[in-house]
């Protein structure tokens, strides 16, 4: 199995499609720092084609799935024992949080197909032949085409970490259960079962056949074959009686047969005169259908009074008034009516408001002059309660002063001192001021309250004179309209008069409908009768050609002309029916005389016939031979007889001979019988298994060791004693030791040398499997400067013999700058991505 193209969407750390093309990469590998998905990608390989990854638990898929991803897609485009396939993989979780493989298919990609023309983020697509549709059918496809198990894959092929050395330090059993899974071993317990099968089937078969002997001894002894010769020269006999008699019996038979026609022609003409008769109601119908027309008649006269009264109805309808206008002059009227109405009821409304506007405004006037009145308080307030103050203030400077010193005030000489007065004029003057702007804020509220009612009034009252003046010119309008209307009464009888043309000509409608489907009706019932009276002269055109053929017929049998069928009057159907049934009666009587004659021919001609038959039916009854009814079956009832006599004699023959057939067929299932036994007595016991196994593990070691001893500088060989795994050291005198004393360079190079000698020793003994790459996912990191580069130059001596690819997991630096092709691996916060090098 060699990978070409990975193509990944939603695959664990993978969220965004990514695609990583293999086709040219013999050598490389992935890089990229510790969890950046580098192993992701060779479990998407595996996941891909066995479901199952080994760093995961078990068979579980919801490692599949990116975190909180719904749906993961894997497919792999590959090459396997020379053909290119594509298997894909798709996972999903549904509304309950379950997981599950929804979709997988394995197809086989044509000869031609190319990789790089694969486009689109979607992996899900048919490119090929279907080898697979399930999940299980692929489980077992992919073990056909790639020839290997899962358990083996990741053993042989895909080395993932801890698991390298897994073939290397496997048990015995587990290592050979791999090399007959890889060699095909298996095929010989199938040998051995399939030769076991044959000797059984041989044991049953040859009871069988001494069976079949034995009955067929029972059905060929010499006494039957004698009786059935005997048999057959009897018959022979009859036959040949039969054929001398033949020509004598056909004529006779002929001659019969003659007879018994022309009376039955006879018979059967007179039958057909015998039906004629007239129907019992050829009568009434052409009374029927005089009373239908003269019904028609008198129903078309009445639809053309009803027609002539409703074209009167209609055209007193046209000369009354249109009740339209009629009725839009009464609207107007009433609207007029109405308007006046309107318009006294504004007058009232409009002197009403501007009595409302007048009161308004003189209690805005009295507002007014309150408002004034209290804002003149006010001020008065204000310069009593300055007044007040500075009489305040003198009084609290008297005590300052002294006579013959200055004022504190005017600086000038005190020479008398003013009177005492007394503290607090001040706040009885603020007291006042408060109560008087009080009052002043309330009177300019009232002011301010009743000009906005003035405002109203003088807003409504304008609304009210606009109305009236628009009412008053509507009145004016309409009353021009309606200048020349009639008076209400008048148009009130124009709306009856014309009401009353309306119902005359609906009644006169309905009285023209009710004559037009009379009319119809007696028309239906007219097309009735004479569709009647058509199936009557039908009816007996037929009953007259029934019997017009007979006229030729008896003019010939009775040597006289005879009348034919009478005339038809095709206006009276009874008549028809009278003349047709009097000339059937005639000729009648003449055909009854020569039925007499044809009768008593057919009787001479059956005598004479049977005579001969006589003779016959005693040779069949001699020959013990069943004579059948019929003259023309005598030959084929002798053939029948001869060739059943035969057969039954061949019958003994041919049993002779499948007796002598089944002799020499048992002698040859003896001999396979012994060879099957043979076969399966050698390939009982497991020697020969083991001795092919222990082929396999010496070819496989003899690879391993020349691979070995390339990639350690010929230092080590390697070499399997009871099916364990050791190496002789030649840098220490040629030390034998286990393969699990060697370090983990050492290993590595042990490892790699037995995976390369499975592809490459056992390739032609492997049936099945393909071996064409090697995957190593191994913890490079953890080996010292020298193991690496032991390790290093090992790929590259592998890589260079060009034979299978190589692909590396590791994020040691000083390896991957060795590798040629370098995949970089790389991760943001929502997808991983990968980039190539080289």
């Amino acid at each position: 199995m060699r990978p070409l193209r990975l193509d990944l969407r939603g695959f664990a750390i993978f969220r965004e499609h990514t695609v990583i093309d293999l086709t040219d990469a013999d050598f490389f590998a992935l890089v990229g720092p510790t969890g950046s998905g580098k192993s992701t990608i060779l479990d998407a390989i595996c996941f891909s084609l066995y479901g199952q990854v080994p760093r995961w638990s078990g068979k579980t898929v919801v490692n599949a799935l990116a975190p909180s991803g719904i749906e993961a897609a894997v497919r792999m485009i590959f090459e396997s024992g020379g053909r290119r396939y594509a298997v894909t993989r798709v996972v999903r979780r549904d509304g309950k949080g379950r997981v599950a493989t929804k979709q997988a298919g394995l197809q086989l990609l044509p000869p031609t197909f190319n990789v790089a023309v694969l486009d689109g983020d979607e992996p899900v697509e048919e490119l090929g032949e279907t080898l697979a549709g399930t999940p299980v059918e692929l489980d077992a496809a992919v073990v056909d085409v790639v020839g290997l198990p899962y358990d083996q894959f990741i053993k042989c092929v895909l080395l993932p970490q801890g698991e390298f050395a897994a073939f290397l330090h496997a048990k015995p059993a587990e290592r050979q259960e791999i090399l007959v899974k890889l060699l095909g071993l298996e095929v010989y317990e199938q040998i051995r079962e399939k030769a076991a099968e044959r000797d059984k089937a041989a044991t049953h078969q040859l009871g069988a056949t001494e069976r079949l002997l034995a009955d067929l001894a029972a059905e060929s002894d010499d006494g039957l074959l004698a009786a059935a010769q005997e048999r057959v020269d009897a018959v022979e006999a009859l036959t040949a009686r039969v054929v001398a008699e033949a020509p004598a019996l056909a004529a006779l038979d002929a001659q019969r047969r003659a007879a018994v026609e022309a009376l039955a022609a006879v018979d059967s003409r007179l039958a057909a005169l015998a039906r004629i008769a007239a129907p019992a109601d050829a009568g009434a119908l052409a009374t029927a259908g005089q009373q239908a027309k003269a019904r028609l008649t008198s129903t078309a006269d009445e639809l053309t009074a009803a027609e002539e009264h409703e074209e009167k109805a209609r055209a007193r309808l046209d000369a009354t008034v249109d009740p339209a206008d009629v009725q839009r002059t009464l609207d107007g009227l009433a609207q007029l009516a109405a308007l006046r109405s309107r318009q006294g009821d504004g007058a009232a409304a409009l002197s009403q408001a501007d009595k409302a506007h007048a009161s308004a405004v003189k209690v805005v006037e009295r507002a007014a002059k309150l408002a004034k009145a209290k804002a003149d308080e006010v001020l008065h307030a204000q310069h009593a309660l300055e007044e007040a103050r500075n009489t305040d203030r003198v009084a609290v400077l008297r005590p300052l002063l002294q006579v013959g010193h200055a004022c504190p005030v005017c600086e000038q000489s005190v020479d008398t001192l003013p009177a005492r007065r007394e503290v607090g004029a001040t706040v009885a003057a603020q007291e006042h001021l408060k109560r008087v702007r009080v009052e002043a804020e309330q009177a300019e509220r009232e002011r301010q309250t009743a000009d906005d009612a003035a405002r109203e009034t003088d807003r409504r009252l304008a609304s009210i004179r606009a109305r009236v003046e628009q009412l008053e010119q509507e009145v004016a309008r309409l009353a021009e309209v309606l200048a020349d209307a009639p008076e209400e009464a008048e148009l009130q009888a124009q709306l009856t008069a014309h009401a009353q043309a309306k119902e005359a000509l609906d009644r006169a409608g309905v009285a023209r409908r009710r004559a037009m489907e009379q009319q119809r009706a007696a028309l239906a019932e007219v097309q009735r009768v004479e569709e009647r009276l058509r199936a009557a002269w039908r009816i007996f055109d037929t009953a007259r050609d029934s019997v017009a053929s007979v006229v030729p017929g008896l003019a010939v049998a009775s040597g006289s002309p005879v009348v034919a069928p009478p005339p038809v009057d095709r206006d009276d159907l009874q008549a028809a029916w009278a003349g047709l049934a009097g000339w059937a009666k005639q000729a009648g009587e003449r055909l009854t005389t020569l039925r007499t004659e044809a009768d008593q021919a057919a009787r001479q001609a059956t005598a004479s016939e049977e005579v001969v038959l006589d003779r016959i039916r005693d040779w069949f009854d001699e020959a013990e031979v069943a004579m059948p009814r019929e003259i023309a079956g005598l030959d084929r009832a002798v053939t029948v007889a001869v060739e059943r006599a035969a057969a039954a004699r061949d019958k003994i023959l041919d049993a002779r001979k499948r007796a002598d057939d089944l002799r020499a067929q048992r002698k040859q299932i003896e001999a396979d019988r012994a060879v099957a036994a043979t076969l399966a007595q050698h390939l009982k016991a497991n020697n020969f298994e083991a001795w092919l196994l222990e082929e396999a593990l010496d070819a496989l070691v003899a690879g391993a060791s020349e691979i070995l001893r390339e990639l350690s500088a010929g230092q080590y060989d390697l070499m399997h004693r009871n099916r364990e795994f050791y190496v002789v050291d030649h840098h220490d005198a040629g030390l034998t030791r286990p393969v699990r004393t060697l370090s983990g360079g050492e290993t590595f190079q042990a490892s790699l040398a037995l995976a390369l000698s499975l592809a490459d020793q056992l390739a032609g003994m492997a049936h099945a499997a393909s071996l064409e790459s090697i995957l190593l996912d191994e913890g490079f990191g953890t080996l010292d400067a020298s193991t690496l580069d032991v390790v290093a130059a090992t790929l590259e001596n592998l890589a260079a013999r060009g034979d299978r690819m190589v692909g590396v997991v590791t994020h040691v630096a000083a390896l991957a700058e060795r590798i040629p092709v370098r995949f970089e691996v790389r991760k943001d916060a929502r997808t991983a991505r990968v980039d190539r090098i080289g």
